[in-house]
């Protein structure tokens, strides 16, 4: 069992703690939030809870930090948790530049702790089967990956809460959920090498932009094209055309509390199938296996190479939001 500090008690690290509640790979054993009503909200979950990270870092049953504190946070977090040799989860975006994510990742690597992050629709059980037909070509080549994932929860939010800051939580629909699509674009088609992206703000006040599309160009001539909105009522849908065939998944739900997804396969060969998929607890799977890498009984399905290329294309889609023009992205 791996004892777990849950840094940032707003509504996600709650959802962390209730979702870990039936795990038997890993346990919330402290939380950490310096504003007095995360404390509260940790206590009320039954967790122990203090102001400082440095506290839970001196903690002997802590041997992983999942940090849910505000993307500026992140890298500082992630380096002072390895320098303390604790292994790190973090939420998304890991970082919102390369140079953060470059001092983040090779602080973990220079400890030998292991890494996981928040991007738990790769956990998804239709998720994992696109993934696998997508590798072993039973699309043929992939050519074009399409996903939307859009919501209205932040509809709710007072206006200084930090993830509609134009500051804390830079290009709002892409921090809060398209980059979910970014990562799941590059685990199938790897890294991309253009971008272009267009923000606004169209139907709320957000500092942040409400509305978002992007264009992703990969080598060889693959696109992904991702949208992600803030004002929508929730919609979210997955989708790669291959050569082949094609096969889209449907959510019924966002995934805070899945129901399930609709699933629809296309084949040259075998025509079309559609189904239903019941729902999983990938949020929990993503931290299980991040115990289970941690241990040392069994892999994390997301290398730190495809961390740090989702951050370079976080980053070029910011510059490409800003300035309306395709941003390129040059190899590592």
């Amino acid at each position: 069992m791996v004892g777990a500090a849950i840094v940032g008690l707003g509504w996600w690290g709650q959802n962390i703690v209730r979702e870990l509640a039936s795990s038997e790979r890993i346990r919330p054993v402290l939380g950490v939030d310096p504003e007095p009503v995360g404390r509260e909200q940790a206590r009320a979950l039954g967790l122990d809870a203090t102001a400082q990270l440095q506290d839970a870092l001196d903690d002997p049953r802590v041997d992983a930090v999942v940090l849910c504190s505000p993307h500026r946070f992140h890298s500082a977090q992630i380096i002072a948790a390895a320098q303390a040799g604790k292994h790190v989860f973090c939420e998304k975006p890991f970082c919102t530049t390369s140079a953060e994510a470059d001092a983040a990742i090779a602080a973990v690597e220079a400890a030998g702790v292991r890494l996981g992050i928040g991007h738990e629709r790769r956990f998804e059980p239709p998720v994992i089967e696109l993934q696998t037909r997508c590798r072993t070509g039973e699309l043929g080549v992939p050519l074009v990956f399409e996903g939307n994932f859009s919501q209205d929860k932040f509809l709710a939010l007072p206006p200084d809460n930090w993830r509609l800051s134009a500051t804390e939580a830079p290009v709002g629909p892409l921090s809060a959920t398209g980059i979910h699509l970014v990562d799941l674009a590059i685990s199938i088609l790897g890294e991309p090498n253009e971008v272009w992206a267009r923000l606004s703000t169209r139907a709320t006040s957000f500092a942040n932009g409400d509305t978002l599309s992007i264009t992703l160009g990969f080598p060889g001539g693959a696109t992904a094209t991702i949208t992600a909105i803030l004002t929508t009522p929730f919609v979210g849908r997955v989708c790669v055309l291959g050569s082949d065939g094609w096969m889209e998944i449907r959510d019924r739900s966002h995934p805070e509390s899945p129901a399930g997804w609709d699933v629809t396969t296309m084949h040259r060969r075998d025509g079309r199938e559609e189904r239903f998929v019941p729902p999983g607890a990938a949020v929990r799977d993503n931290l299980e296996r991040f115990a289970d890498a941690v241990e040392g009984v069994g892999d994390y399905p997301v290398t730190t190479a495809e961390i740090r290329a989702n951050v370079r294309a976080f980053e070029a889609i910011s510059r490409s939001a800003e300035t309306g023009e395709v941003e390129r992205l040059d190899r590592a």
